[in-house]
């Protein structure tokens, strides 16, 4: 496990999913946490939340004036914010004729105005510590499309112009941005998928999941959260110092084909 303490790790869309385990793994490596997510945690019980070096905001980051709320209470809480980890967002599957404008405007608001307000009000800190580390968690969708993803695969390939313009302005500065493009992984965000694909084709979710997400997957699963945050603390290490304006694919061989 590396150990990236003291460091102080903005976490969005902690409360399930990657986000959770995002939180878990960067917590046992001793960093301190500011955790956000519209939704509540799945699990307050869990001994994470109760530390005193974990900080919970339940907030909505389509609001911009959120964005900027969430690093002040984190700077207010621990001093800075060193790691800023963008991983919150949504989906819908929609043909782009009856796709609905409130729901592309919602996904371009959380999932590439948020990171870009995000990453805007942490970097003075992050320039006046010579230190920072920016990874922008987007989807296989950042480099490839799919049918009635519209709103979703704009916003993620909006994602990596992002990346690519903040590593070029933040390397001089200690700075790195870089983004993890996985195909699916095994989240309440595809389980839920997963249900909706069964009943509108009337096949099972063990045939979805095999022979609709997993058509192009070489490796033939699902990718675990936990692979995913391993590739996360490389990137936050001082091993990747050098890492910068990449965007690493997860994919199961998708894009080898």
């Amino acid at each position: 496990m590396q150990k990236l303490q003291p460091k102080t790790v903005l976490i969005t869309g902690a409360a399930s999913g990657i986000g959770a385990e995002l939180a878990r793994s960067f917590f046992e490596a001793g960093c301190q946490l500011v955790l956000t997510d519209i939704n509540e945690p799945t699990s307050l019980a869990n001994p994470l939340f109760s530390s005193r070096n974990v900080c919970f905001i339940r907030s909505d980051l389509a609001e911009e004036v959120s964005c900027r709320k969430i690093v002040e209470q984190g700077i207010a809480r621990f001093g800075a914010i060193d790691i800023l980890l963008n991983n919150a967002g949504f989906q819908h599957v929609c043909p782009v004729e009856s796709f609905p404008e409130e729901i592309w405007n919602r996904m371009m608001a959380v999932m590439l105005t948020a990171p870009f307000l995000l990453t805007k009000h942490v970097w003075p800190g992050m320039k006046k510590n010579g230190w920072g580390r920016i990874i922008n968690i987007g989807s296989i969708h950042s480099k490839v499309a799919s049918l009635n993803k519209v709103g979703y695969i704009s916003a993620k390939h909006g994602l990596i112009g992002l990346t690519k313009t903040a590593a070029l302005e933040g390397g001089p500065l200690g700075i790195t941005v870089n983004a993890i493009c996985p195909a699916y992984v095994r989240t309440p965000l595809v389980e839920n998928q997963i249900e909706a694909q069964a009943q509108t084709l009337g096949i099972s979710k063990q045939a979805v999941e095999s022979e609709v997400l997993l058509k192009t997957a070489v490796t033939g699963r699902l990718i675990e959260p936990g692979e995913i945050s391993s590739l996360v603390l490389y990137l936050c290490s001082e091993n990747a110092r050098s890492v910068t304006g990449a965007s690493w694919e997860i994919d199961c061989g998708w894009t080898a084909q």
